[in-house]
């Protein structure tokens, strides 16, 4: 099977993830991480599972290659994850971003998000 996830490089190539999809989860990562090693694999199976094209998008960022992203987001702890709607930042679940490999708050951002992916797609 494909990657279910999306890798930009750049601000400009995560622009573009966030104009072709109403929400985003983010995990900024890096590959000299123990942690994100670890719940790497946890992220893939929730793109796959909640992932929904043009509306969910699922996408990794290595802090190291996308330095100016890192920056705009103020990265300073990995894994990070964000989630957003319309390229802006948003709570989910009562956070704005989860830090550290916590997958119980990953899985339930997830499914949130998936079933309000699901809700649009559906035009509810």
């Amino acid at each position: 099977m494909a990657d279910p996830l999306h890798h930009p490089t750049s601000l400009s190539a995560l622009e573009k993830i966030f104009s072709n999809n109403t929400y985003v989860a983010i995990d900024f990562s890096a590959a000299w991480c123990g942690p994100c090693k670890t719940i790497s694999p946890i992220f893939v199976q929730l793109a796959k599972k909640h992932g929904v094209e043009s509306t969910l998008a699922f996408a990794k960022i290595d802090v190291d290659e996308a330095k100016d992203v890192a920056q705009k987001y103020q990265i300073s702890a990995m894994p990070t994850f964000m989630f957003f709607k319309e390229g802006k930042q948003v709570a989910v679940n009562g956070n704005t971003m989860i830090r550290g490999a916590d997958v119980k708050s990953l899985t339930a951002a997830s499914e949130k998000l998936g079933g309000l992916a699901q809700k649009k797609k559906a035009g509810v």
